[in-house]
């Protein structure tokens, strides 16, 4: 099977329709997962995977860089570089003062991430956080002599503010800067009202790709967990359940319900369907930690909804 790609922003970078989340390899897949994911995910004619340095520092043990390295090792091995469109990120905090967008660091970060993907250049290169402290001119100055350098093929902004990204764009275009061709927002099901009320505008109007992040909302529109009992199904299960184990949320679920069994489809597959019929974006983010979950990701790509289903889930998951 191949998916139909799509331009991700102004870019030359022609992307699948859902872009796998990395932020589970070294975590919660072990190297052998991690390598038949990605294998697999090629194999069902998917090409995005996205990625950050600081993945996953979070965890115990860990330093950050683990899902970087165990994607390196897997492009050494597979031999399939080219067959990928690449993306990682940079500015979180890293320990050590490595954080934020100041332009010698970005220049140590990149080798660093280029040196754990063992590879030669970085198809889409995000900046993970806005930093304020620096001038857009320096953060877009030094991203497009990464560009020049042949590091770095297109650039991308991910948790910036409508108003922040719009100044972006415009000192891009008033001193002939690289300019941000995605956004990698918060948005899904549950989680519309910051993006849709002025990002997604914006990202339309400027033509900006959008690879939002925590498509299934952590989880919870896959309908894994519907009581606070179900907190511990996963690593993640109490956070879910805090966010978004409320009224509202069953009252999403119920939709998805409603629409899964109408089309004879997991939920979270409909919640995927529904974030790729809205506008503006270009390859929703999700992440499996095995093949049946990948399998899920694959058939919600090819899921046309109809306009009555569009309607109820849009009714039911607006803000209270």
């Amino acid at each position: 099977m191949s998916f139909p790609t799509r331009p991700l922003g102004r870019s030359a970078l022609q992307v699948s329709p859902l872009c796998f989340g990395g932020n589970v390899f070294g975590w919660t897949a072990d190297p052998a997962t991690s390598f038949n994911l990605l294998d697999a995910w090629l194999g069902a004619g998917m090409n995005f995977v996205d990625t950050a340095d600081v993945y996953s520092r979070w965890v115990p043990g860990h330093e950050g860089g683990e899902s970087e390295r165990l994607i390196g090792q897997w492009l050494k091995k597979s031999g399939k570089r080219k067959q990928l469109v690449l993306a990682t990120k940079l500015g979180k905090d890293m320990g050590d003062g490595k954080v934020g967008l100041h332009p010698k660091y970005i220049k140590q970060a990149v080798d660093a991430s280029l040196q754990r993907l063992q590879t030669d250049y970085i198809d889409l290169y995000q900046t993970h956080d806005d930093d304020p402290s620096i001038p857009f001119e320096d953060v877009l100055g030094t991203l497009g002599e990464l560009i020049q350098a042949g590091k770095v093929r297109a650039i991308g902004a991910s948790n910036y503010s409508a108003q922040r990204l719009a100044e972006a764009l415009d000192c891009s275009e008033r001193h002939g800067l690289a300019r941000f061709d995605s956004l990698q927002p918060l948005y899904n099901l549950y989680d519309r009202a910051v993006f849709e009320k002025e990002l997604q505008p914006l990202c339309v109007e400027r033509d900006v790709g959008v690879i939002n992040f925590y498509a299934l909302a952590a989880g919870f529109l896959t309908g894994k967990y519907r009581s606070e009992a179900d907190a511990t199904k996963s690593a993640r299960g109490a956070k879910t359940t805090g966010l978004y184990l409320n009224p509202r949320g069953l009252r999403i679920l119920d939709a998805i319900d409603q629409v899964a069994a109408q089309y004879r489809a997991q939920l979270g597959e409909v919640a995927i369907a529904w974030l790729l019929h809205q506008p503006g974006i270009t390859a929703p983010i999700a992440s499996a930690t095995n093949l049946e979950q990948l399998q899920s990701l694959v058939n919600a790509a090819t899921l046309q909804l109809d306009a009555a289903a569009l309607d109820l889930l849009n009714e039911a998951s607006q803000e209270d």
